[in-house]
């Protein structure tokens, strides 16, 4: 899938190394063309951006509102491919000096398509870093754009954004007719873009992320409302998201749709008690994975990765096969290699806790405590380095898990050496946290954990250290 970036690679690497001391200002491989960032690898992506920064402050250019919204694009896929706040804070100063250099009244759409990507950029964020009030300033950015926006991207592109800034607001706490209201407004916007793919080539893949939006929203409604009528709507968008895309040429949208179907038939089929369908979400990953390189979007890969590890829990879960369970730590483990770095991610907090809840279920299956020990220490570890006033969640849900190898090993020995009472402490901590941050299913959860470990007291002996 990633022949035609190796060869760009080929034919812009040492050669525009080479050239670049005769031109400094060059604009990049790709021209300004924002299709064609999909074939670059990080080292290429980074030095597009840098390019297209110097394209934009270069004395005599014509369009440099152009230029600053192409620089403020390549950043931001920078940032989202590997989790660098720091080329996230880059592409949405860009996208705003794009803006400010802009005439509102005399170019509207050019105006709102900067301020559209400033929404993005914040809708990226609040993604990655789970910054709830990136997303009230992304309404804000979206708001003002399709006020301004008269025609071509900047309408349908706003109207996309909003309806994910809407659909996040509602996810935690609406029902499955709330979940087909947001589903219903990303229609128009999305036939917008594909009637736009006819002469604006990459409004094909902007269409394309708007259908994962969508599935991705969907997703996690189902999820949470154990719907499969949502859920098969994800597996629906998702499928023709791929279907839409040339893999040779769009490489990694079409990944990206790979992976969230292959979530979404894993979802679907645990809420039908389907194993085919799990089998086959894991077949999706797996395919995806097949092409996605690590180096060509870490965190891309990461995610992969752990949506293969969760299907192969769930498959494990089915079978009681703590082979599954152990395929899915080796999973999380390569997600780590990406994600040991990024310290500001929730997702490395999430993966860490379910690799954690892997080892148990696989020590309780086996009776092995040696893997519940290595569990234990690890995620002491995670916790050490956790920061809970940056990531508050995260550190909660670590506590969760703690506790949860704390069951479990209560529940392999039947003796108490302090694990209850340990159990107790972290799972008070996650309710605490999980309640101050409106997040019901997650306290119902530790609540229970904590029902059960309460309720355990009276029947577990106690034995002295």
């Amino acid at each position: 899938m990633f022949e035609l970036g190796r060869e760009l690679k080929r034919l812009f690497g040492a050669d525009a190394a080479q050239s670049s001391r005769s031109y400094p200002a060059r604009e990049g491989v790709t021209g300004g063309d924002s299709a064609l960032l999909e074939l670059l690898d990080m080292k290429l992506l980074r030095d597009e951006g840098r390019a297209a920064d110097i394209a934009a402050g270069r004395a005599g250019e014509k369009h440099p509102a152009q230029r600053r919204l192409e620089a403020a694009v390549v950043w931001r896929e920078v940032a989202r491919r590997s989790g660098d706040s720091a080329a996230l804070r880059k592409a949405a100063a860009t996208a705003e000096m794009a803006a400010g250099a802009l005439d509102q009244k005399k170019k509207p759409d050019a105006w709102a398509r900067a301020r559209a990507e400033q929404g993005f950029c914040a809708l990226t964020g609040a993604e990655l870093f789970g910054d709830p009030g990136l997303d009230a300033a992304a309404e804000v950015a979206f708001r003002e754009a399709r006020a301004a926006a008269r025609g071509g991207l900047a309408a349908p592109l706003a109207d996309i954004g909003l309806a994910a800034v809407q659909g996040r607001q509602v996810l935690g706490l609406g029902d499955a007719s709330d979940a087909q209201r947001v589903a219903e407004r990303f229609a128009a916007p999305i036939a917008a873009l594909d009637a736009l793919t006819r002469r604006i080539v990459f409004a094909r893949g902007l269409a394309a992320e708007a259908r994962l939006i969508r599935a991705d929203l969907m997703l996690g409604f189902g999820a949470r409302l154990k719907d499969e009528v949502l859920l098969k709507s994800a597996v629906d968008d998702a499928s023709c998201a791929a279907r839409r895309l040339d893999p040779a040429y769009e490489p990694l949208t079409w990944a990206r749709a790979e992976t969230m179907r292959g979530q979404a038939l894993t979802l679907w089929g645990e809420c039908l008690g389907d194993i085919d369908a799990v089998s086959a979400g894991a077949t999706a990953l797996a395919a995806a994975l097949d092409e996605l390189s690590r180096d060509h979007s870490p965190l891309d890969w990461a995610r992969a990765q752990m949506a293969l590890a969760q299907t192969l829990q769930t498959i494990g879960e089915a079978a009681a096969d703590e082979r599954a369970f152990e395929q899915a730590v080796t999973c999380y483990d390569r997600a780590n290699l990406v994600l040991k770095d990024a310290v500001t991610l929730p997702m490395r907090g999430h993966a860490a806790g379910a690799r954690a809840v892997c080892l148990a279920r696989s020590a309780e299956l086996t009776g092995d405590l040696a893997v519940l020990d290595a569990a234990e220490a690890a995620m002491k570890i995670e916790l050490a380095a956790a920061r809970p006033g940056r990531d508050p969640v995260g550190w909660a849900l670590a506590q969760l898990n703690l506790a949860r190898l704390y069951e479990a090993r209560l529940d392999i020995t039947r003796r108490d050496r302090g694990e209850r009472a340990a159990a107790v402490t972290a799972l008070d901590a996650a309710l605490e946290v999980f309640g101050e941050h409106g997040l019901r299913s997650l306290a119902v959860v530790a609540q229970d954990a904590l029902d059960r470990v309460s309720a355990g007291a009276s029947r577990t002996p106690r034995t002295a250290v």
